[in-house]
């Protein structure tokens, strides 16, 4: 199979300048529009696609840029854009619309446009802390308090109401796998056919999902509003996130994951010999390694109020290691709990143990950034363990490079059969099998 030719990360403002000239080549089907503006001002870009003919029901909502340090999804959404464009019987009824950035603020901290290593990836690695994210704030934070960024993309899944939520996200080192607010029957088939092709392992043990039902490899249904969480090792609840909006419209949200480098170790179906005590000497690690990055961040004064734009900078990186340090605690009393399974796969284990790795590791990251900045003496120290836990993260997994074009393609096709077999479900899109519905369409979240 002959790939895209490979591609880099697209910025923002870049993103917007390619949707623009779709949008021109295309003035009928395709339309751009501001859909919110950020806490700085940055807008919040929506290309659409329109159907072509009489609309025939809810269309599609794909979100790219929910995190900041998963750039992929923006690429992904212009190949999902081009290609809908080029077929009339995908917009044959149904709009697509394609958020092109949901957190540009978030996106212009995180700078790695094409890193060629993990080491590369860090140096300007940014994520910001969980009520700053448009996706999970809702989980975090009171109504009244949430970011411009999340009221924009409410309001978006109010008035498209889509039958399909994609939410296009990406690892830094593992496998790919889908989360799905409702299941789509028939999905894992395609995945698995596509991750195959282009040589993506499948993450069969997913930490994101632990315990969630799993009707394939790769593939796991979240748990409903309502019903125990599951177990997962996870500060949020996604019960509580933008991804459950959609069940007002009787709509369906998938989450796509694709990694940025792949590691075999985290699709082993094979039983582990002791997941207990492999979660032990994990949270050991993890609790030492957050405390190597806590005494570092006890000389750094507490992060400076919003001014200049370094000023800006330090203080959202401070206040993302903060975050980060402080839910470590939380995650290793889960992996050493009354709650800690006693049977899992090696997948399982290897997808937790790299979860870890990644949360001291970012803090790491993160701070060294404020302090390189200060011309803090900490930093040559801090940079050495940076670079030290990349490179030990990157040996332990066998990392090996998977294409940006790769990762495109694999999120592109895995929406496509998202797509054709949600709507298979029922007639023009109406609820089908285990997507209930009012008589107005909507249902109770």
């Amino acid at each position: 199979m002959t790939l895209l030719r490979d591609i880099r990360y697209p910025t923002p403002s870049e993103l917007a300048l390619a949707a623009r000239a779709l949008a021109d080549e295309h003035p009928g089907p395709a339309r751009l529009r501001r859909a919110g503006t950020s806490r700085a001002g940055r807008p919040l870009w929506l290309l659409s696609v329109e159907p072509s003919g009489r609309p025939r029901g809810a269309g599609v909502l794909v979100v790219a840029g929910a995190h900041a340090n998963e750039p992929v999804g923006g690429a992904t959404a212009l190949a999902l854009a081009r290609r809908v464009l080029r077929d009339p019987a995908l917009r044959a009824g149904r709009g697509w619309h394609f958020l092109l950035c949901a957190d540009p603020d978030g996106a212009a901290l995180h700078r790695t446009p094409r890193p060629h290593s993990l080491l590369d990836y860090h140096r300007n690695f940014f994520r910001p802390p969980g009520p700053e994210q448009p996706e999970w704030a809702p989980s975090l934070l009171p109504p009244d308090r949430l970011p411009p960024e999340t009221r924009a993309l409410t309001a978006l899944i109010d008035e498209l109401r889509p039958v399909l939520q994609v939410s296009l996200h990406g690892t830094d080192l593992g496998g790919s796998w889908v989360q799905l607010t409702r299941d789509i029957p028939g999905l894992a088939e395609p995945f698995a056919k596509s991750a195959a092709e282009l040589r993506i392992p499948v993450e069969t043990g997913a930490s994101d999902a632990a315990g969630w039902p799993s009707p394939g490899p790769g593939i796991f249904v979240m748990p409903q509003p309502g019903a125990d969480p599951g177990g997962a090792f996870h500060p949020e609840d996604t019960r509580l996130s933008t991804w459950y909006h959609a069940h007002r419209y009787a709509g369906t949200t998938a989450i796509v994951e694709v990694p940025m480098w792949a590691s075999d170790l985290v699709d082993d179906p094979a039983p582990h010999p002791d997941p207990r005590g492999a979660l032990r000497t994990l949270a050991g690690r993890l609790t030492a390694d957050a405390a190597l990055v806590a005494r570092v961040r006890d000389r750094v004064p507490a992060a400076p109020e919003p001014g200049a734009d370094a000023d800006a900078d330090a203080a959202a990186l401070l206040r993302a290691v903060d975050w980060t340090l402080a839910l470590i605690p939380r995650i290793t009393v889960e992996w050493t709990g009354a709650g800690a399974p006693a049977e899992a796969t090696a997948a399982a284990i290897g997808s937790i143990d790299a979860f870890g790795r990644r949360l001291s590791l970012r803090a790491a990251a993160m701070l060294l950034r404020v302090l390189r900045a200060q011309g803090h003496p900490a930093a040559p120290g801090l940079d050495r363990l940076v670079t030290g836990w990349c490179e030990e993260f990157a040996s332990r997994f066998r990392a090996r490079p998977i294409p940006v074009a790769a990762q495109v393609e694999h999120q592109t096709r895995t929406v496509l059969a998202a797509y054709e077999r949600l709507l298979a479900e029922g007639p023009d899109g109406a609820a089908g099998p285990g997507r209930p519905g009012g008589p107005d369409g909507t249902v109770n979240a």
